[in-house]
């Protein structure tokens, strides 16, 4: 692969490319990218299976050094060259194959984007099911039956995977500041407000201080190298990096945005409310005598069972599915935007025609992971269904290879030179110290760690 000049200056913003109208409306919309599923369903299981306080401890350190080096790199290569996650290699280091590196990060963004959409629609389906009290029983049997015959109807699972693409849709389609921008910025402050109200109320459950002494005492004779493993792989996902989420967003930063602060602001919000779904939900597992590892079916399964025996839990419990889907819609967005702004950036489509054949695609290739309950679930890739393919494909090498040559790019090909006149704002910003860290991290210490991260993907180690 060739080499990348010394410098390469920020390139100025196209004429009539939109950008986020304000610093806030980046570090909002950058949040809620990072934001989703992850923390309200993802981080509380596996939590939970990973014995509490000890796994949450490893997986902040882990973040520090390897979901936030990599979030740096792709908003500064995303600001530097203003374009679309493949024509930023392609302009970073033309007459190369870097742009392969985005390309696979395109590639992983819509194949998420094709089970996800199916995981939201069945959150959108629970808060109708909340609201009707059809999920409110206090026997797992009853809860677990709810949703088999929810993932088992094609009808269904097709349905609310096509209400979620439609609702994203129109979203995309009103642009940067118009959409993503001022629909995030209008849903954080809810999902805030409902995370809290939902914290309060578990809190002061009677025996509620068993699940905070699980969340926030450590115990460190529980942790195994599979738990260094889990952490630092759940540290990579949880930023949305690796898939071209935060190349796209970050070309979108204004020129004096400073990046590192910014994605420090990100991530400490993000773990923050990681914290707060773990508030929400481990006192009242533990109140109710619930299994804190209950595992993936925590979401589906077992919080509907701890609402149900939960004073006003019939009200609380509509609320809190409205805060996954407000959660998983911020995610979402990021995701849909990467192959539309590729669209719009590399065959100068026009917005509109780029979000309605990424919903078409999405329509027909959604089709698979969302009838892998039913109609296709006697079809099998590798012992696998098309949901759990999707996701192994990009969770465990698409994700970890983009962000393995992310690493590579910067510390090595686009250099210290570039690194330092982007995270400084070309000599305007004064953090040597924080500029000297990072090109460390990205050079030596991030790579190896996406690397295992990568291997323990394939089970290789």
């Amino acid at each position: 692969m060739s080499s990348v000049s010394a410098t390469t200056k920020t390139t100025s913003v196209p004429k009539g490319r939109d950008m986020f109208a304000s610093k806030l409306g980046v570090i909002v919309a950058t949040l809620g990218s990072a934001v989703g599923l992850g923390n309200i369903w993802k981080f509380p299981y596996l939590t939970g299976v990973n014995g509490g306080a000890a796994f949450v401890i490893l997986y902040i350190l882990c973040t520090l050094v390897v979901g936030l080096p990599v979030m740096i790199t792709e908003h500064s290569l995303g600001r530097t060259a203003r374009a679309d996650a493949i024509q930023t290699f392609k302009k970073l280091a033309p007459n190369s194959a870097w742009w392969l590196v985005s390309g696979a990060g395109v590639i992983s963004a819509f194949l998420i984007s094709s089970f996800y959409t199916e995981v939201m629609g069945w959150v959108f389906a629970y808060i109708a099911k909340a609201i009707k009290g059809s999920i409110l029983s206090s026997s797992p049997e009853v809860t677990s039956s709810a949703f088999s015959s929810l993932i088992s109807d094609p009808v269904q699972s097709l349905v609310y995977q096509w209400i979620v693409l439609a609702w994203i849709a129109l979203i995309i389609g009103l642009g940067v500041s118009k959409g993503i921008e001022r629909v995030v910025k209008a849903l954080m402050p809810v999902l805030f407000g409902i995370l809290l109200v939902v914290c309060i109320r578990s809190l002061t459950l009677p025996g509620a201080v068993e699940g905070l002494r699980f969340l926030f005492k450590p115990d460190f004779s529980k942790v195994t190298g599979a738990t260094v493993l889990t952490a630092m792989g759940l540290s990579f996902f949880k930023l949305s990096v690796g898939m071209g989420t935060m190349i796209t967003y970050g070309s979108y930063f204004h020129k004096d945005q400073d990046i590192p602060a910014t994605a420090v602001r990100v991530m400490l919000s993000d773990v923050l409310v990681s914290l707060l779904c773990g508030i929400a939900i481990f006192p009242a597992v533990f109140a109710f005598g619930f299994e804190p590892g209950a595992g993936p079916e925590l979401l589906f399964i077992t919080i509907p069972t701890v609402f149900s025996v939960m004073p006003f839990g019939r009200v609380l419990m509509p609320f809190f599915f409205v805060l996954a889907f407000i959660a998983a819609t911020g995610a979402m967005l990021s995701l849909y935007e990467v192959p539309v702004a590729y669209l719009v950036g590399s065959h100068g489509w026009s917005r509109k025609k780029a979000t309605w054949v990424t919903l078409a695609a999405l329509v027909v290739v959604g089709t698979l992971p969302a009838l892998s309950g039913s109609l296709t679930a006697h079809i099998k890739v590798m012992g696998m269904n098309f949901f759990d393919l999707f996701d192994w494909l990009t969770s465990s090498i698409l994700m970890p290879v983009g962000g393995l040559f992310l690493c590579v790019f910067a510390g090595w090909r686009w250099g210290s030179a570039n690194i330092k006149a982007a995270l400084t704002n070309d000599g305007a910003l004064r953090n040597e110290k924080v500029v000297q860290a990072f090109t460390g991290l990205v050079k030596f210490v991030t790579p190896m760690l996406v690397l295992v991260i990568l291997l323990a993907g394939l089970k290789i180690i």
